[in-house]
């Protein structure tokens, strides 16, 4: 009984002490008491009223702070490099000496020099190393972006021998929130949550955020996954910062689990990608000596190579190992609010921020004391890519859809990579490229390297563990021709700034107009057209008019009929057209080769109401994936209907409900059996990966899958995590089969697809060869890691399923067509599964 008390007491005052720590810190908690602060520069608590850590900081009032800090001191200045979706200011703080400020441009040509073919001869005994730190790219990792409060303040107002040392060898560029609309969300719900009196409970409404939380942008993307795409603004931003500067570190803070501790670089051995030097993992481990040094000194407990990977290029911990930088993520704990119970105790917020805190300062130690070791090594990094590069060049492009080269040149343009047009025609293997279509890329160049982790295909591995997807080859995602071992013979002319080509203005039918179904932005037109209340028609055979061939697809508008007038209909598509940076056809006549104008075979088609199903149960990712695309690139206007809004929701207004990846768990008995109806009464439903399975329950749709079983033989305890990991399809890339003339493949010119897959789903082919439109090939491992029992599992497999139910469709796909807004080469699986499914 007396030992029962006694812990109990000891509970009350951990709790106690860590209680008043959070409400009442002050700034000797997280600041060295190794220099004085100068007291005209304001403290956090002066701008935003509170010591960091008593609440979670607002975007806004983080922003104010950061251009108060700048206004004050002459170490700092701040530019605005953008807005995010939500219209914040994308900031980047330059820091530094006030004598490195005077001289800053001429700072950052000598270090780009760096990167040049002549960089042996640059002496860098007296050069001033360069640290990018960035602050919770997950918005409710909200620590980072806390600590960066701190991080400015001590940088701004620290005084002595030490701090001038460290400004004067060290440029500082700092972000202090990857992610604006995210911290946002996120502050807003955890301070609204917050009692006066602190709870520690883990099941309080704090720690429990309502979806799809913080963690994601606007779309609700992942943003520490876009670093390599870039399709984002928050990442162009930010690589814009990183190609501009090539900093030798930059760091990433992010939050885990709140039973652990904090991690730090290098993550497991084996699980690095072969692209990156061995030196790089030998100078992370090296810069980790002193974030240990500093843990040990205030007594937090730390890992490191036990966890994490550097595998995936697209993180950004991992993106700069390929760019000659040293790239270090940071994992701290997470109270996810400002007190929580854990394994080890209570964990408060202030503490998490001070962590985040010491690693910010302990990697500019490092940086300062590994100068000239890390400026080195990134000047070899370059000199040694030179050395290894090829004498060819790849070359991609596509006869039917330059629009999809123009994107996957503009990417690369983004990574500052030098893109040329092809001088002439070229064939590789049967693949045909020409002049107009396509683009060259030299290898001979200084992001050889990068180039190569973008294009590469691979698929045997050291590991088959990973923390994110194991491909994810450009050219693959993009659908495009592709020859990796082209001559540079046929290098042409530079291209300075990669734009669409504007098409012709469209010439005056009084019979009907043509639109080729092929341009990734004909979804787009179409959809602009069906708005306006213009009828339009789709074919379902190819056709031959005027000498040019129309394939699978082609949009048909006829000029008689509509409710604008021939001059006005001509105005329209002229403009839709340019818009959409593709080519429509003025006609004169409906007598083809193959089926007329007037044929049947031409399906009329019908504007789209789509609701998208968001909330509880739905995997935000995959649905952010669908609003972004029809969004922003295809402006299609959706409705975003929440899973506890569904039971008293008018599905009768549309025509379409899109259900991406999820497990029905909070769709009601009521909600389900509204969906049944609307269904049999003539919806299209479209769902993706594991909502199959619900709408298979449902008794909406049946297929048969391939159950597989892996048995454990010869798997100790200790490997039984590895072993399970092993089996799970991260991210991989597979071919596929088309059926050129279903309306699931209009707008392909080729009769097989690469498709990105990460689950786990195989569905038998169907015994009636027409209903298996898309179908894995006998071989059909591309690049990436499955396990053998999987890769025998998927082979010739169907990866989309199309019934009728009553009145209605039911389409499913068992992955994700539009992976990280990068997948282009995919989406247009699914816009011909919204725009044709009464025609299938």
């Amino acid at each position: 009984m007396q030992q029962h008390l006694l812990n109990l007491f000891i509970l009350f005052f951990s709790y106690t002490f860590c209680n008043a720590q959070v409400s009442n810190p002050t700034l000797d908690y997280y600041l060295p008491d190794d220099v004085t602060y100068d007291s005209a520069i304001p403290k956090p608590q002066d701008i935003l009223g509170y010591v960091p850590g008593t609440w979670h900081v607002s975007h806004d009032l983080l922003l104010n702070y950061m251009e108060k800090m700048a206004d004050a001191s002459p170490r700092i200045t701040i530019e605005r490099r953008g807005l995010t979706f939500e219209g914040r200011p994308l900031v980047l703080l330059t820091i530094t000496s006030p004598e490195n400020h005077a001289n800053i441009s001429t700072i950052k040509k000598q270090h780009l020099a760096l990167t040049d073919a002549n960089a042996q001869s640059l002496n860098t005994d007296t050069m001033p190393i360069v640290t990018y730190q960035g602050m919770s790219i997950h918005g409710n990792e909200a620590s980072g972006s806390n600590a960066g409060l701190l991080a400015v303040y001590y940088l701004a107002a620290a005084q002595g021998p030490k701090i001038d040392s460290m400004l004067k060898n060290t440029v500082i560029l700092f972000d202090p929130s990857f992610n604006p609309d995210g911290l946002q969300r996120f502050s807003y719900w955890a301070n609204t949550n917050k009692n006066v009196s602190l709870t520690a409970d883990p099941q309080d409404r704090e720690y429990d955020e309502v979806w799809p939380g913080g963690r994601s942008n606007h779309y609700w993307f992942d943003l520490n996954r876009d670093w390599l795409p870039a399709q984002l603004p928050e990442s162009q931003a930010r690589i814009k910062t990183f190609h501009d500067w090539h900093p030798n570190i930059l760091t990433d803070h992010h939050e885990m689990g709140s039973n652990s501790s904090f991690f730090f670089q290098p993550g497991i051995p084996s699980r690095t990608h072969p692209l990156t030097p061995k030196l790089n993992q030998e100078l992370t481990a090296e810069i980790g000596t002193y974030h240990a040094k500093a843990f040990d000194k205030i007594g937090s407990f730390y890992y490191t190579e036990e966890d994490y990977d550097d595998f995936y290029y697209g993180k950004g911990s991992t993106f700069p190992d390929i760019n000659g930088s040293i790239g270090i993520l940071f994992e701290q704990a997470s109270s996810r609010g400002h007190l929580q119970e854990t394994d080890n105790g209570v964990l408060t917020f202030p503490f998490t921020v001070r962590n985040q805190f010491t690693a910010f300062l302990s990697t500019i130690e490092a940086a300062q004391a590994m100068r000239t070791k890390l400026l080195n090594y990134q000047r070899d990094f370059y000199s040694n890519s030179r050395n290894e590069i090829a004498k060819d060049a790849y070359i991609f492009g596509s006869k039917t859809d330059p629009a999809r080269a123009t994107l996957l040149a503009q990417l690369l343009e983004r990574h500052q990579i030098e893109i040329y047009r092809a001088k002439e025609d070229y064939k590789s293997k049967n693949v045909e490229f020409n002049t107009a279509t396509s683009y060259v890329v030299p290898k001979n160049q200084k992001h050889s390297r990068l180039l190569n982790a973008m294009f590469e295909k691979r698929t045997t591995f050291e590991d088959s563990l990973f923390y994110d997807i194991s491909a994810w080859s450009f050219p693959l995602a993009f659908n495009l021709d592709f020859s990796d071992a082209a001559p540079t013979s046929i290098t042409g002319t530079k291209v300075d700034s990669v734009k669409f080509e504007q098409p012709l203005t469209l010439a005056r039918s009084d019979y009907a107009y043509l639109m080729p179904w092929s341009n990734y932005y004909a979804p787009k037109a179409l959809n602009k057209i069906l708005n306006k209340g213009i009828r339009a028609k789709v074919a379902m055979q190819p056709f031959t008019l005027a000498g040019k061939k129309y394939d699978y697809g082609t949009i048909l508008i006829p000029v008689q009929g509509q409710s604008l007038n021939a001059d006005n209909l001509n105005a329209f598509l002229d403009s839709a057209a340019k818009d959409s940076h593709l080519s429509i056809d003025a006609v004169k006549t409906g007598s083809t080769q193959g089926i007329d104008l007037g044929s049947r075979q031409f399906e009329a088609l019908q504007p789209l109401k789509i609701a998208l199903l968001v909330g509880e149960g739905i995997s935000s990712l995959d649905a952010g994936e669908i609003w972004h695309l029809l969004d922003t690139r295809f402006d299609v206007s959706i409705s975003k209907i929440d899973t506890r809004n569904l039971d008293r929701t008018d599905l009768s207004r549309y025509t379409t409900l899109i259900m991406p990846g999820s497990w029905g768990s909070s769709i009601t008995e009521e909600s389900s059996e509204k969906i049944n109806t609307w269904v049999r009464n003539g919806g299209t439903l479209l769902g993706f990966k594991n909502s199959a399975k619900w709408l298979k329950r449902q008794g909406l749709i049946d297929f048969s899958t391939k159950d597989t079983e892996n048995p454990a033989e010869n798997v100790t305890f200790e490997q039984r995590r590895d072993f399970n990991g092993a089996q799970v399809i991260g991210g991989a890339i597979f071919e596929a089969k088309l059926d050129r003339s279903h309306p699931i493949a209009f707008g392909y010119d080729s009769k097989t697809i690469n498709l990105f897959r990460d689950t786990t789903l195989f569905i038998e082919a169907d015994a009636t060869s027409y209903k298996n439109p898309i179908q894995y090939t006998e071989e059909p491992l591309v690049s990436g890691y499955i396990s053998p029992i999987n890769l025998e599992a998927i082979k010739e497999t169907r990866p989309f399923v199309h019934q009728s139910a009553g009145r209605g469709d039911v389409l499913i796909f068992t992955d994700n067509t539009n992976f990280r807004a990068f997948w282009y080469g995919t989406n247009k699986l699914m816009m011909n599964a919204l725009f044709f499914s009464k025609t299938m």
